[in-house]
């Protein structure tokens, strides 16, 4: 008989526990609860609270699993339920309010773009959860789906701070969602940051730069985590670029 037990479960000895942890589903239920207050503002046209609302997702999504591991909270009900709530938060919810800010007057080409995000997201956590014991743990395969939601949230927030209409911004906005959506698919490779461990000591310089990064942060929100995000997702194209031209060197040499 095959086996019908979720992925995560049989190919990551960890998970296997069946027990449900209160602690890390707590962080994993508000990241979903901030993803359908997302939904809730944007249908009711506030679409600054929206995108705000998708940020947060991402700060209770990062929390979660960090939570769990020091925790050792694991369990493959957590890595289900932190699928689904990603979905929600990372998938529809940023595709939703692109959509109704920017793409609805765009006619079939707005909603097209708002699915491909869609899809894209989707078929990204998918692949994560089935390559989970595949991929080096160092570099995510594809554009992570909070960072591609933060992509579209940050347009969103930054235009609406530089008082720009969603008409406006259309053409801005159906670009940026389909490269965020078809990104999420590639075989690109983006840096994880999962080989920090927060247990051990760090260089003082890392300190340094995390001071750094929140005093760029609480200068202008908006416009810094958009370029910040928008510097993430091209990052992946660049080590691209970098790996092309690193085999073009080894084949010149013969090696």
């Amino acid at each position: 008989m095959p086996d019908y037990r979720p992925r995560k479960t049989l190919l990551n000895p960890e998970l296997r526990r069946r027990g449900i942890y209160i602690l890390p589903n707590l962080f994993t239920t508000a990241a979903l609860f901030s993803g359908f207050f997302a939904i809730v503002q944007a249908m009711n046209g506030k679409f600054e609270i929206a995108a705000v609302a998708i940020f947060i997702a991402m700060v209770f999504d990062g929390l979660d699993g960090r939570v769990a591991r020091l925790t050792h909270t694991q369990s493959a009900f957590g890595a289900e339920y932190d699928s689904l709530s990603d979905m929600v938060s990372f998938g529809a919810a940023p595709a939703l309010v692109i959509y109704v800010w920017a793409l609805k007057d765009m006619g079939k080409l707005g909603w097209i773009a708002a699915f491909i995000y869609c899809v894209g997201a989707a078929l990204r956590l998918a692949r994560f959860n089935t390559n989970i014991e595949v991929v080096d743990k160092r570099y995510f395969q594809g554009l992570p789906s909070p960072a591609a939601a933060a992509l579209v949230a940050g347009l969103v927030w930054v235009l609406i701070d530089n008082e720009w209409t969603g008409y406006e911004a259309r053409w801005y906005a159906c670009v940026l969602t389909i490269f965020a959506g078809v990104t999420m698919v590639t075989n690109l490779r983006y840096y994880s940051g999962k080989d920090i461990n927060l247990r051990k000591s760090v260089p003082f310089m890392m300190v340094v730069a995390f001071a750094l990064a929140f005093a760029l942060v609480s200068s202008y929100p908006p416009g810094v985590l958009f370029a910040l995000f928008l510097a993430y997702a091209l990052s992946g194209y660049v080590i691209a670029v970098s790996d092309w031209f690193n085999r073009r060197k080894k084949f010149a040499r013969g090696e």
